[in-house]
């Protein structure tokens, strides 16, 4: 226990003066003459008794009363301080403020945010010259780790400098790294303030650590109030194939944070700065809503784009951004086959067939070399009657496709099962049979059976009313073709022939697709290649097969750490991101198979567009965007927001939440003193006074008995 008005206790020695006085009485007894000693006699010896047992308990309880007025008037307090009466041990005040974009909302006493820096000004309000001060903010820019100071005024700038920014982490983890960070400091004890609007979606982290013994925090929570608003969780493209003048899907997750359902609610897509579409929907409280869209592309390159929602309370995530690639070439590498012949693919690639689509950029090898080409370099690899592939070619193809290249296939009449089963085995695709016909033959061995007119392979290649049609699509002479079983889990067959093997069949694997041919392109095998399909069969499955990952670009969250993968780029180049601002940063990279990886750390905390460039060329386009939990607004309530707090961090957490701004500073500088006191001892020396009125007047002792 200590005393916050220690000088008080020098009025103790009041306590005396019933004592002296009691002692030391100046009166002298007065001599009676009685006429009888019979009078005497009558005097029992147990009355004299009650008569000094009443003095000595009247002399008690007023001494008593004495002493608990001056203990109250000393302000007694009950404190873990072992720093001495009216001392206090130095302490470092490190000050968690959340500046996440929540803290933006408006509450009954301002923004979060502005009610934060007043409970903060309450903090630094109390301290004293021998403490130290560590102002941590949720989201940082950055720079160097904050370390305690012993300036208040260096402390007040900072906060005054702060703003609330995209890229919430969560509060446990905070409260950990500032304790982390106050441990530089001398100071024997470290108190955590934690001024924050506690938002529920953001509150805990199962990774938080423990903080160290001796460490308490301290909630200042803001006054909250129900928010209204709509969060746009997710923006997909969902159109493989992107060209210009030509339809691309597009969904938007919407998610209803308020508590009441909005109807005829509009979402529109800006594209290029121009609003391009919109929709409407009935969103539901707390529901997923999606919504489709179709755009049309005006134009090449990188788009930028954004799903905008309605105003509401919280317009910080009232705009998704993403991006479009629509490619102004393919880079396409073409894998000849010993003995294969490649006129007709070379025909069909040639840009004089494919007019004004986009452009194909060729590279053609021989067979020998593909050990040594850089695979992820091209958007799509077409091997075309590969003879026999090695083991490194068949892991090299995998890689490939794992991580989103498109391979084209096509078999050679010299293969046998094993030469290629390895291939179609590690992409769990199937098992090449044999074959079926003779090569040159007049004799047509199968035709088209069901052809899936509505895969995007086929946009563009038949018309609607003849892709409502199987029987339509043109019909080749097959008189050669490869036995292809597929294994049925990870494919899908787009064309198949009458005798139930596939004549062009799809298999998906990793983040790319492998895409196989049942005929040689060469009239050998069939008289496809001088058929009117075959030009734009060809260019659909080659530009299918290249869109697999660069439709869309990547869709990051600010803040958040990542890495990202960029393909078709000098390993020698140095790529940097251009945010929306305008600043750039050179992010750490390092060479992969056919890639460099960007290792992005959490510096990308403004939403927007951010460019991928080499030197002065723009060779990718990524999206960031405002975390989606950040988009619910709703609160915990403290208790339930002290145990979350508690369980991650292994420390007791007290709330502060009685307290108005103004009084911040003394309610916690009362509550570092210790538990005040004084009222008890003023109440017990009340009841002192009451006991000793009681006494003095109803107890008579003196009263001989009958």
């Amino acid at each position: 226990m200590s005393f916050l008005n220690p000088a008080a206790l020098l009025a103790l020695a009041a306590v005396a003066v019933p004592l002296f006085l009691h002692l030391f009485n100046l009166r002298r007894p007065r001599t009676v003459e009685f006429s009888s000693l019979d009078f005497v006699k009558e005097l029992q010896k147990s009355a004299v008794q009650r008569v000094r047992i009443k003095q000595w308990l009247l002399l008690a309880l007023r001494m008593l009363a004495i002493a608990c007025l001056v203990l109250a008037f000393a302000q007694p307090t009950l404190t873990s301080d072992l720093g001495g009466m009216g001392g206090s041990v130095p302490t470092t005040h490190a000050i968690v403020v959340d500046n996440s974009l929540s803290m933006t909302a408006d509450g009954e006493g301002g923004s979060y945010f502005d009610q934060a820096k007043r409970k903060v000004e309450g903090v630094l309000g109390m301290v004293e010259g021998n403490d130290e001060v560590l102002l941590w903010p949720t989201i940082r820019d950055g720079a160097s780790r904050p370390k305690p100071v012993s300036n208040v005024g260096i402390a007040r700038e900072g906060l005054a400098d702060l703003e609330p920014r995209a890229g919430a982490n969560s509060l446990a983890q905070a409260i950990v790294n500032a304790a982390d960070a106050a441990a530089e400091s001398t100071a024997p004890q470290t108190v955590v303030y934690v001024a924050s609007d506690l938002q529920a979606s953001t509150l805990g982290d199962s990774v938080a650590t423990k903080l160290p013994e001796g460490v308490s925090v301290q909630l200042l929570p803001v006054e909250t109030r129900a928010q209204s608003n709509v969060g746009i969780k997710d923006v997909t493209v969902t159109s493989r194939i992107a060209e210009v003048d030509q339809p691309v899907q597009l969904e938007a997750t919407l998610v209803n944070h308020g508590t009441e359902t909005l109807t005829d609610y509009v979402a529109s897509v800006y594209l290029s700065g121009n609003r391009v579409a919109q929709a409407t929907a009935t969103l539901e409280p707390g529901l997923e809503t999606t919504v489709s869209f179709t755009v049309t592309p005006q134009e090449r390159g990188w788009l930028g784009g954004a799903v905008v929602t309605e105003d509401d309370d919280f317009p910080a995530d009232d705009r998704h951004h993403f991006t479009l690639h629509v490619p102004e070439e393919r880079r396409v590498l073409m894998v000849r086959g010993e003995g294969q012949r490649t006129r007709y693919v070379d025909l069909a690639l040639s840009s004089e067939m494919i007019a004004d689509r986009i452009a194909l950029q060729t590279t053609a090898i021989e067979e020998n070399a593909l050990a040594s080409a850089e695979l992820g370099q091209y958007d799509t690899v077409l091997l075309v009657g590969p003879r026999s592939l090695s083991s490194g070619e068949v892991d090299a193809l995998r890689r490939y496709v794992d991580r989103g290249g498109g391979l084209l296939f096509f078999p050679s009449a010299q293969a046998r099962p094993e030469d290629y089963n390895a291939l179609f085995d590690v992409l769990n695709a199937g098992s090449f049979r044999g074959f079926s016909g003779s090569l040159s033959a007049d004799r047509t061995v199968a035709s088209f059976g069901r052809v899936d007119l509505a895969h995007p392979l086929f946009e563009g290649v038949f018309s609607q009313e003849r892709r409502r049609d199987d029987a339509s699509v043109e019909q080749p002479d097959l008189r050669y073709v490869m036995n292809f079983r597929p294994s049925g889990r990870v494919g899908q067959t787009l064309i198949e022939l009458s005798n139930g093997f596939p004549f062009l069949h799809e298999v998906s694997h990793g983040s790319g697709r492998l895409l196989l041919m049942a005929v040689a392109p060469t009239r050998d095998w069939s008289d496809l290649p001088v058929r009117g399909l075959f030009v734009p069969l060809l260019y659909r499955s080659v530009y299918y097969l290249s869109a697999s990952t660069s439709v869309a670009g990547e869709q990051l969250v600010a803040g958040r750490p990542t890495e990202l993968r960029v393909t078709g780029v000098s390993p020698n180049a140095s790529l940097r991101l251009q945010g929306p601002d305008g600043i750039e940063v050179t992010p750490e990279q390092r060479n992969l198979f056919g890639a460099t990886l960007l290792n992005i750390g959490a510096t990308l905390t403004e939403p927007g567009l951010y460019d991928v460039r080499a030197d002065t060329t723009r060779v990718r386009r990524i999206a960031v965007n405002v975390d989606p939990a950040e988009s619910d607004l709703t609160a915990a309530a403290l208790d339930q927001a002290a145990s979350t707090l508690q369980e991650a961090t292994g420390t007791p957490v007290r709330t502060v939440a009685a307290a108005e701004d103004e009084e911040i500073a003394e309610a916690l500088r009362t509550q570092r003193a210790g538990t005040e006191i004084w009222n008890l001892f003023l109440l017990l020396a009340l009841l002192f006074l009451a006991a000793e009125m009681l006494v003095a007047s109803q107890w008579t002792p003196e009263t001989a008995s009958a």
